[in-house]
């Protein structure tokens, strides 16, 4: 009798400690995990200002902030989808979703997402984020690539300066930086540490797709002559013209700013964000401005791939999830985390805040060329992150330092590649 009297209280008290475990939430206020990205100073101040703020007046969700690595954030992703601890609200890039998409992790965000939200962004930037009949990331920030010049240099050379209304050409690019180099000296210098994306967006101004999807559906690599001007362009001028040295090509984009500093590069290709890097490290009386990326047939146009703001499949909190998305997007809040990152807003009401217009440190320049980006021609592309890893990397790093011609780059690029991206074609 004493024992079964025993049994009885063991099995209610497990049941009052499973009732409490699982009631905690119900009971209380929903917690959502934030994991961001954000690494700058400002920008994790901004995320947890926003973060703050939503939960002084949201008292029945509160949100932790959760500090990512762009570094790791892909294999650390996957490690947590699959151990089922991914963090509710998941910040990250488009061109890293395609995988999560279509295996299942990342959450549709059809109908979940607010007509304001859905309706301030344009549809280009949506298409980033679009795969198969779903949205699965919302595109908030987003940077072109610019030029980042000496300008006292460029005066002194009597260069054309260009504008994002009349860019230089490819081939006006090429010409001025012969022109601004000589005695040790370099017209620019490319930090092509990660060649990939650098090509395949700057290749969207010369009409370059690179990938191309049949009536199957299926994706295959076309190097085509369209493909070709860039990396033509960089190669050239690395190896026949001498107006960029090689020995930046391994480099990030951060590794070049000290020589850029000291007078030995005219000119460094580089995200709009490295902008507050040059302002903090820049010696005084340095004198730079920013300048727009060449352009080809199809004029001032890039590829992007925007930052990103996606839901969890697992999480049991979606709705509450896409509220809290759509309380950081909100037009002055969209501002405030660009402003943050040194980014532009993918928002058409953020876009026009005169604090993106200014002249200062190149607001403006960056903000007229937000009407050109368009996805990166890999946003949709299974295989992509495995491709440019094992393929199209050491390829382009070969081709650009003068190791291997443009022939074989081309089969590199088709012949190795199209194998890759058969097997996640099947």
């Amino acid at each position: 009798m004493r024992t079964r009297a025993g049994t009885a209280v063991v099995a209610v008290f497990l049941l009052l400690l499973a009732g409490c475990a699982s009631g905690a939430r119900n009971d209380g206020p929903v917690i959502l995990r934030f994991q961001s990205l954000a690494w700058q100073e400002e920008s994790v101040a901004v995320n947890k200002e926003l973060v703050r703020e939503w939960n002084a007046t949201h008292p029945n969700v509160k949100v932790e902030y959760v500090q990512g690595s762009w570094d790791s954030v892909h294999d650390q992703l996957l490690t947590s989808f699959e151990g089922g601890e991914a963090p509710d609200i998941i910040h990250d890039a488009s061109d890293d979703l395609a995988d999560f998409a279509y295996g299942g992790y990342l959450a549709d965000l059809t109908g979940l997402l607010s007509d304001r939200l859905t309706s301030d962004i344009p549809r280009r930037s949506w298409r980033t984020t679009a795969f198969g009949d779903g949205v699965y990331g919302v595109p908030f920030l987003q940077e072109p690539r610019v030029l980042i010049a000496n300008s006292t240099w460029l005066a002194q050379a009597g260069v054309r300066i260009p504008t994002p209304g009349h860019p230089w050409s490819w081939a006006e690019f090429r010409t001025v930086t012969k022109e601004l180099s000589g005695d040790g000296r370099y017209g620019v210098a490319w930090p092509l540490k990660e060649p990939v994306s650098a090509t395949l967006n700057l290749s969207l101004s010369t009409g370059g797709q690179l990938f191309h999807r049949g009536a199957d559906g299926r994706v295959t690599v076309r190097f085509g002559a369209a493909d070709q001007v860039v990396p033509r362009t960089v190669h050239d001028q690395v190896v026949v013209d001498h107006s960029a040295p090689g020995s930046t090509l391994g480099s990030g984009g951060s590794d070049t700013l000290p020589g850029f500093f000291g007078g030995k590069y005219a000119m460094v290709p580089l995200g709009f964000s490295y902008r507050q890097q040059i302002v903090q490290q820049a010696p005084k009386g340095f004198d730079w401005e920013v300048l727009p990326a060449p352009a080809g047939a199809d004029g001032a146009a890039q590829g992007v791939s925007p930052q990103t703001l996606s839901v969890a499949e697992d999480s049991p909190h979606k709705k509450e999830a896409a509220a809290f998305i759509d309380f950081l997007l909100r037009p002055k809040n969209m501002v405030r985390l660009a402003l943050g990152d040194w980014m532009l807003p993918t928002g058409t009401q953020a876009l026009k805040d005169p604090a993106l217009h200014t002249a200062r440190y190149g607001w403006a320049t960056g903000t007229a060329l937000a009407a050109g980006l368009s996805p990166a021609p890999a946003q949709t592309v299974r295989g992509y992150p495995e491709w440019k890893d094992k393929v199209a990397t050491p390829a382009l790093q070969s081709y650009y330092s003068g190791a291997i011609g443009l022939g074989e780059l081309r089969r590199r690029l088709e012949r190795d590649g199209n194998l890759v991206l058969a097997r996640y074609q099947r």
